[in-house]
C-alpha cells in the first residue's frame, strides 16, 4: 500500500506519533502528513499560508480527521472541504475518541465518509489502521 498520501489532522502529538507507528506496523508505507489544527489543515489542502508553495491539485488519498481541534474544529474543517468543489469528493474519515451521538450524526450530516472511534488498545488501533488502509487505499475506487 504505497504511492498514497494520507493527511492526518490531529492536535495531540502523542496520538499523531501512535498513528504513524500504527501505519508502519500495519505495513502501510504511504506518506503520512500531519497537521496540528483545523486552520493548518485547510491551509495545507488549499495551498495557502505556510503551505502556499504546495500544488493544491495534489490532494491526499484520504483525510483522517480528529473532531476536537484548536482554531477550527473537525466539523468546521469538514464543512469547508464539502463546500469547495476541489475537495468535495475527498474521502474523509473521522478518527476520534468521541462516541457522542451528536458528533456521529453531525459528522455524517456534514458529509464524512466514515466515522471511526479510536480504540484505546494499541493492538486494536493497529488493526483499525490496517483496515482503513486496506479499504481506502486499495479496495476503494475514488471518483475521477
Amino acid at each position: 500500500m504505497s504511492n498514497h498520501t494520507i493527511l492526518l489532522i490531529e492536535d495531540n502529538p502523542d496520538d499523531a506519533e501512535l498513528t504513524r507507528i500504527a501505519f508502519a506496523e500495519a505495513g502501510i508505507d504511504s506518506q503520512l502528513v500531519v497537521v496540528g489544527d483545523g486552520a493548518e489543515a485547510l491551509d495545507y489542502l488549499f495551498a495557502r499560508g505556510a503551505h502556499a508553495g504546495r500544488d493544491a491539485a495534489d490532494l491526499p488519498s484520504i483525510v483522517l480527521l480528529d473532531l476536537n481541534l484548536p482554531k477550527l474544529d473537525g466539523r468546521e474543517v469538514l464543512q469547508a472541504l464539502r463546500a469547495n468543489p476541489a475537495t468535495r469528493g475527498l474521502p474523509v474519515v473521522v478518527l476520534t475518541t468521541s462516541t457522542e451521538p451528536f458528533d456521529v450524526e453531525a459528522s455524517y450530516a456534514l458529509g464524512v465518509n466514515s466515522y471511526i472511534r479510536k480504540p484505546v488498545d494499541f493492538g486494536k488501533f493497529v488493526e483499525v489502521v490496517k483496515q482503513i488502509g486496506l479499504y481506502w487505499l486499495v479496495l476503494n475506487h475514488p471518483r475521477g
